[in-house]
């Protein structure tokens, strides 16, 4: 079938719209009409060429949800007409992480950016002029359709807001995750959140569902840090400088319980600054991305051994989605995890550039393409 996808023909570049082959479901697979795909900084990590890809043109998008609209042959369990949200990280339920319960690090994650079906590098569902186009985590979500492992599809009930729950693909659950399931934030402790974008507002919430007493926001753009507050920050501002003495003067002087790093694009400083602000035996969280090439970190060996400090990488906020998208649904219907407060801005497909310059200009918690 043909599908109207948003696509980057080399990095650095820009998305534009191109008209797409779209092959039909195989064994396992799903072909899924899009409702709604959220805008994510590592889709724009993409573009400007931070990330590298193995195979241009690549068609975009990572986080969304849709309605299933054929089924490959011997997939057994799917149905036309199911809404399914995506995982961005497949879960093939049989390798050694995902036995242990940790999805997030499945053995299928090695394939995440050939663009091709994670067991067959040769094997493509997009193609544009007889050129294969390479599938961004196997999912590209800004497409109207496309066609899906049923490792990456997790269905839901459809009485539920497709284009609010696209969200838990990638951004909820990384950041709150961040802070409850990487940081293992508990009540009473004081947490310091660096960079308010669509990780870093759940980092919030999800410090604040765990019970911080007091969650110290970071970020240079007022509006951010206005909606920090609004969604359970105690205290937002500008720099890590005046965050770490907030944390400090509520601690005797000892520094936060933990820091989660979620800038936009992470350095080996901003790191650091999260580092030095926690106390002893305190945890510093690193989800945020940067430049694949970078490295470096600047920070004292001796103040990690003799602080006891923890510098803990964080993917996916350590999630198992098949079993926390369905438990997060389930707090957002009960009103403990707010999701439609999250949507600043709604495009459409023809857009999206628009959606990503408002990202980049501070103005999106998080944009939604809404097909």
């Amino acid at each position: 079938m043909k599908t109207r996808g948003a696509i980057i023909r080399r990095a650095p570049g820009t998305y534009e719209i191109a008209e797409l082959d779209l092959d039909e479901p195989r064994r396992g697979e799903l072909t899924v009409r899009m409702v709604a795909a959220g805008l994510c900084h590592s889709d724009d990590h993409i573009a400007v060429g931070d990330h590298a890809v193995g195979t241009y043109p690549i068609c975009g998008g990572h986080e969304g949800a849709g309605v299933v609209v054929q089924v490959g042959p011997e997939t057994h369990g799917w149905s036309e007409g199911d809404h399914v949200v995506f995982s961005f990280l497949a879960a093939c339920g049989r390798c050694r992480w995902c036995a242990k319960g940790l999805q997030n690090l499945c053995d299928r994650g090695a394939a995440i950016m050939t663009g091709s079906r994670p067991d067959d590098p040769s094997s493509f569902r997009m193609s544009l002029d007889g050129v294969p186009v390479a599938q961004t985590c196997g999912l590209s979500t800004f497409s109207e359709y496309t066609t899906v492992s049923v490792d990456s599809a997790v269905k839901v009930d459809k009485d539920l807001p497709l284009d609010t729950l696209c969200l838990l693909g990638c951004g909820v659950g990384t950041g709150w995750g961040a802070a409850v399931n990487s940081a293992e934030v508990y009540p009473g402790q004081t947490i310091i959140v660096q960079g308010i974008g669509g990780i870093g507002i759940n980092a919030v919430q999800g410090a604040a569902h765990a019970g911080a007493a007091r969650i110290i926001a970071v970020d240079p753009v007022p509006f951010k840090r206005d909606s920090a507050l609004r969604f359970g920050a105690t205290h937002a501002v500008a720099d890590m400088a005046e965050a770490t003495e907030i944390a400090r003067s509520h601690t005797n002087g000892q520094g936060a319980d933990a820091a989660i790093v979620t800038v936009g694009v992470t350095t080996g400083e901003h790191i650091a600054q999260a580092f030095s602000a926690i106390r002893k035996a305190g945890t510093c969280v690193v989800t945020g991305l940067g430049k694949m090439t970078d490295v470096g970190i600047p920070i004292s060996p001796m103040e990690l051994v003799l602080y006891q400090k923890r510098l803990q990488g964080s993917l996916f906020g350590a999630s198992t989605p098949t079993a926390d998208i369905p438990w997060m649904i389930d707090l957002y219907t009960s009103g403990k995890l707010k999701l439609d407060e999250l949507i600043t801005s709604t495009y459409k497909l023809d857009d999206i550039a628009q959606g990503f310059a408002d990202m980049h200009e501070g103005r999106n918690l998080r944009g939604v393409v809404v097909f």
